[in-house]
């Protein structure tokens, strides 16, 4: 048996979920924040048998792609912000962060 984490964009939360219900997949989505950019993310955790493995990766690989966007330069994490102008980057946002890991044992009660 494996577990998959996903982290998702918060916006291909709702197209992941019900494809993977569609293949009788169970979901436990987690509200999560990411670190650079500072906006809402998903977490999935996602129990699977391990032959079955590659059709969720496959869904989550079809369901959450990645876009480039604008968006402000984080501040800096100090107390003052003398001579800080904040200017736009592009970055990279959406896909998924996954992990797979192994279950030693699986309880449903």
């Amino acid at each position: 048996m494996k577990l998959v984490l996903a982290i998702i964009h918060d916006e291909d939360a709702q197209k992941l979920t019900t494809a993977l219900n569609r293949n009788n997949f169970r979901v436990t989505k987690l509200a999560s924040t990411g670190g650079f950019l500072r906006v809402g993310n998903t977490t999935m955790l996602i129990g699977c048998e391990e032959e079955k493995l590659d059709l969720v990766l496959n869904t989550i690989h079809d369901k959450c792609r990645t876009t480039k966007q604008m968006t402000i330069a984080n501040q800096p994490y100090t107390t003052t912000a003398e001579g800080y102008i904040p200017y736009p980057i592009e970055v990279t946002a959406g896909g998924a962060t996954v992990f797979v890991l192994d279950v030693e044992q699986f309880h449903k009660f």
